[in-house]
């Protein structure tokens, strides 16, 4: 169940949109379910009751407080079920309305003078509760925290109702579109709201810049509207931001503060972010592939990080990093990769913020990381590579799935949750992106010769231990690649069961969807092997033997992968 809470000072107008049609004629039989009395006039079901006569009953009390009653009188909570939720009864809503009247604060069991309202049911899936904040007393409920209380309930009611649960919030949410910003999106053919829109924009125009100028010059470049506030010194205090043609009735832009979008996106969190700083390039653009093999080293050592015995404000603040990162590397995205990579963004952006105040430092390479991907997307187009990317992508996999941990650890539900959607869209992104990389290893895998393979397969066998060997034999595709590659690494100066060691130490595999994967990855990025066909530009330092490819009587399958 979600309950959100509003308030007002209109009764008669709330309860007229309640039992009217709706925007788009969505309303169906509205009712009461619930009241403070059980007697309370129904429109909706009695000829002779009206609108007039139900509000004025709700606000009998605050007519009689005169001056003393608080100007926005109303206090309106809508309770919606969860996707996938049975159909509830009207006296099942009836229910919940009691139960979170009570647990607010303004109508507690045994009070004559609690507050009156009223609950009206207008569609099957959720009911308004309409009250009136002055008691019979006459004096006001004390209502403090009543979201959290409002939420708190609702949890206990799913549990007692064998509904979905739903996890707990903490307050650290960005704020989601109201359905006045929803209904114009709709109306105006727009994929999703202005506010979301903007949200994505700056985010991104703050991964991995080095200077507020950047940050903001970056946000202009992307055709967002920017507009700063100044303190009479001449100081920027904070900025807003708008898009193009979103205008209200009377024709302005409609603007929206950085923390209007996110806690962590007001200009002061944003300072706090860019003084971080990044370390300086020596003025040249890396290549892509580059780029995306520093951000996997960089993935890694968080990922291991995250899984040992890291402060939480550091941890805290690698994970602001990481989406960070995650939001350069959907900005650079090719249209293959694009909507999961985006989509994997947009919920670890939810992970990024809970209570745990982030530590000020200590992020420099991750936000560099994010730069370089940033600049080398610049340089070339999109900036994709699909071995790369997926090398990048399999490595973010992990952090994901290891930041679930960590806030699971930590009772952070719904940043739990959001992490492992995160590591669902990167998994479809990392299939999209090594598809055709990974076939090409397999190719490579399948021709070798008898006698190398199996000494390849004893050293897996010799080196891997024993309760992942059935993972590994399940996913014979993957083997092959992983065969293929320590083929490569031998053949670059490389002891492969040595480095086959060195690459299942880096941290657990237990994690890993497919581990021959995982593995293939790691080898190839400690190896300094080419992580693709596509990489013919990235120059990493390799090792000094000479390598079959770079002959002349070099057999045609390692050629494509010199």
């Amino acid at each position: 169940m979600i309950p959100k809470i509003r308030r007002g000072s209109r009764t008669h107008g709330l309860l007229a949109y309640l039992y009217g049609p709706g925007r788009r004629d969505e309303h169906t039989d509205p009712h009461l379910v619930g009241s403070w009395d059980g007697f309370a006039p129904d429109p909706g079901r009695d000829p002779q009751a009206t609108l007039a006569r139900l509000a004025a009953a709700l606000d009998l009390r605050v007519k009689q407080a005169g001056a003393a009653a608080p100007a926005q009188h109303v206090w309106h909570c809508s309770v919606r079920a969860a996707p996938g939720d049975r159909l509830l009864t009207d006296d099942e809503w009836g229910t919940v309305a009691h139960r979170l009247v009570r647990a607010v604060g303004l109508a507690p069991d045994g009070d004559p003078d609690g507050c009156r309202w009223v609950a009206v049911r207008h569609a099957d899936d959720h009911i308004h509760i309409v009250a009136t904040m002055v008691r019979g007393d006459l004096r006001r409920p004390r209502l403090n925290y009543d979201y959290k209380k409002a939420q708190a309930e609702c949890r206990v009611l799913e549990r007692e109702m064998g509904l979905r649960q739903l996890n707990p919030g903490d307050g650290t949410a960005a704020k989601r579109p109201t359905s006045a910003e929803r209904f114009k999106a709709e109306r105006t053919g727009r994929p999703e709201t202005a506010r979301e829109t903007l949200r994505d924009a700056v985010r991104q125009a703050v991964a991995g810049a080095a200077t507020e100028h950047e940050f903001l010059t970056r946000l202009r470049q992307a055709g967002v509207r920017v507009k700063l506030r100044h303190a009479p010194s001449g100081d920027t205090l904070g900025y807003s931001v708008a898009l193009p043609g979103d205008r209200n009735r009377d024709g302005t832009p409609i603007w929206y503060s950085g923390s209007a979008l996110a806690p962590d996106l007001s200009l002061p969190k944003i300072r706090r972010r860019l003084a971080v700083g990044t370390t300086p390039h020596d003025g040249d653009r890396s290549s892509a592939a580059r780029a995306r093999r520093n951000a996997t080293r960089v993935g890694e050592h968080i990922a291991t990080t995250l899984h040992g015995d890291e402060n939480d404000e550091k941890a805290a603040a690698e994970l602001v990093s990481v989406g960070e990162l995650l939001d350069a590397v959907a900005h650079t995205s090719s249209a293959t990769t694009r909507q999961e990579l985006h989509a994997a963004a947009r919920a670890f952006e939810r992970a990024t913020r809970s209570h745990v105040r982030a530590a000020s430092g200590g992020v420099r390479a991750t936000r560099t990381a994010a730069r370089g991907i940033i600049r080398a997307g610049a340089a070339l187009g999109r900036g994709e590579d699909g071995a790369t990317t997926a090398m990048l992508v399999s490595t973010l996999v992990l952090v994901a799935t290891a930041a679930a941990s960590w806030h699971a650890a930590r009772g952070h539900a719904q940043q739990a949750a959001a992490c492992r959607q995160a590591a669902d869209h990167l998994r479809a992104a990392y299939h999209q992106a090594a598809a055709v990389p990974m076939r090409e290893l397999q190719r490579v895998g399948l021709s070798l010769p008898k006698a190398e393979r199996r000494r390849y397969e004893a050293a897996i066998r010799t080196v891997l231990p024993e309760h992942h060997h059935s993972r590994a034999d399940a996913a014979r595709h993957g083997r092959e690649a992983l065969l293929a590659t320590l083929a490569h690494a031998e053949r670059a100066g490389h002891e492969p069961e040595a480095l086959l060691r060195k690459a299942i130490a880096m941290r657990e595999l237990d994690t890993a969807e497919n581990l021959n994967d995982v593995l293939v990855w790691r080898l190839r990025r400690l190896a300094h092997l080419p992580a693709g066909p596509a990489d013919a530009d990235d120059q990493s330092p390799r090792c000094t033997t000479t390598h079959p490819a770079q002959r002349n009587d070099a057999p045609r399958r390692y050629r494509r992968w010199a």
